[in-house]
C-alpha cells in the first residue's frame, strides 16, 4: 500500500475558468444572482461585463472587481448562500464540465502527478468546483471571515497574474514540493507569470495574445471542444 505522504511525480496545475471550465465560474455566479434577484440587475448585470471585458483586455483592476463580487458575500446570510451555491453548480457549473476536461485530468492522475487547481475566483466558489474533479489542492483568492460570516475583504494576496506565483510559492516552500516536470494549463494572457514559470506551459482555447505568445515560443496549444 502507498503511503499517503509519497511524493508524487511531478505537479500539474490547470486553471478553472475557460480552461477546466467551458465558461467562467465568477461571471456566471453573477448572472445567477441576477437571476435569482439577490442583487440589482442592471447594475450588477453591466458591471459584471465591464470586469469580464476588462479581464479579457488584461487591464482589470483586481481588488476594484473583488469589492464589487465579494459584497454579495458579506450581505447574504451564510445558510442562504450554501442553498444558493447548491443550485448554482447543478444548473450553471455541471452543464460546462466537459468530458474532455475530466480525461484531461485523469491522465495525470493515472501518471501519478500531484494535481492542483489555480483561480484568481475565491474559493466560495471554486472549492466545491475542485471537489467535483476529485483535486484536493487549490489555490484560491480567500475571502475573508470574521465570526462566521464573510466581511466582502480579502484575506491574503488575490491569485491573480503575478499574484498566483506569488501564492505558489508559499504552497510549494509549506510542502516541500519543487517544479522539477511541472505542467500549466491555461487560456488567459494574464496567466503568463505562472506559465512562464512551468516545464510544460500549455495554452487552452487560448485568447488572442496568448495564443500568438504561445505560436512564437513553440508552446502546445490545446483545443478543446465545448461539446467535448
Amino acid at each position: 500500500m502507498n503511503s499517503p505522504d509519497r511524493k508524487k511525480s511531478y505537479l500539474a496545475i490547470l486553471d478553472l475558468d475557460n480552461t477546466l471550465l467551458r465558461g467562467d465560474s465568477d461571471y456566471l455566479w453573477g448572472c445567477f444572482l441576477v437571476e435569482k434577484n439577490m442583487v440589482d440587475a442592471d447594475l450588477h448585470q453591466a458591471e459584471n461585463d465591464r470586469f469580464y471585458e476588462e479581464y479579457e483586455a488584461g487591464v482589470m483592476d483586481i481588488m476594484e472587481f473583488l469589492r464589487f463580487q465579494l459584497e454579495p458575500l458579506q450581505r447574504i446570510p451564510m445558510n442562504v448562500l450554501y442553498k444558493l451555491r447548491s443550485e448554482y453548480l447543478d444548473r450553471y457549473i455541471e452543464p460546462i464540465i466537459t468530458r474532455q476536461a475530466r480525461e484531461l485530468v485523469e491522465q495525470h492522475r493515472q501518471r501519478d502527478a500531484e494535481l492542483m487547481i489555480i483561480t484568481a475566483t475565491n474559493s466560495f466558489i471554486t472549492r466545491p468546483i475542485a471537489d467535483k474533479f476529485g483535486i484536493s489542492h487549490l489555490i484560491a483568492t480567500e475571502p475573508e471571515i470574521i465570526d462566521g460570516q464573510y466581511t466582502g475583504e480579502v484575506s491574503g494576496v488575490p491569485s491573480y497574474r503575478e499574484g498566483k506565483v506569488t501564492r505558489l510559492n508559499d504552497w510549494l516552500a509549506a510542502n516541500c514540493v519543487d517544479m522539477k516536470g511541472s505542467w500549466f494549463y491555461s487560456d488567459s494572457y494574464n496567466d503568463l507569470p505562472l506559465l512562464s514559470m512551468v516545464d510544460h506551459p500549455v495554452a487552452v482555447n487560448p485568447d488572442e495574445r496568448l495564443r500568438q505568445h504561445a505560436l512564437d515560443t513553440g508552446w502546445e496549444i490545446l483545443v478543446m471542444n465545448p461539446a467535448g
